[in-house]
């Protein structure tokens, strides 16, 4: 009998003595490493060749350079930690933190955790003209 994913179950071999036990299976998920992605601009892995003398082409990644970051907001008092590129860095620094790019940047590139960020700070400059 052929082992398969169809099978009505799992087959388990005997563990020897003093064997390593292994906490997943191969009907379980490996969790995901995470995503090569920068939080503000969305910026991620692109496509293209190696190309050697004789104009052999063979693909390859282009990873973004990504930096985990302690930035702090002004409006809200308190500090995140955010995976950004090194061009997004620069761009914080062009425009003066990271309250006035949150606030320009649009909800297509950031984060779920970057638009949460945004929310807050909105919520909070909205609320300091009224009181």
């Amino acid at each position: 009998m052929a082992l398969t994913r169809q099978a009505s179950f799992a087959y388990i071999a005997p563990l020897r003595v003093g064997a390593p036990v292994v906490s997943h299976s191969i009907f379980m998920p490996k969790v995901s490493a995470m995503s090569r992605r920068c939080e503000l601009t969305g910026v991620g892995p692109m496509v293209g060749h190696n190309v050697s003398h004789s104009n052999i082409k063979t693909k390859r990644r282009f990873l973004p350079a990504l930096r985990t970051i302690r930035i702090a907001s002004d409006a809200l008092g308190q500090a995140f930690n955010l995976r950004i590129s090194n061009a997004a860095l620069r761009t914080l620094d062009f425009r003066g933190g990271l309250d006035p790019f949150l606030v320009k940047a649009s909800d297509e590139d950031l984060s779920p955790r970057a638009q949460k960020i945004k929310r807050q700070i909105k919520a909070k400059l909205a609320a300091q003209p009224a009181a």
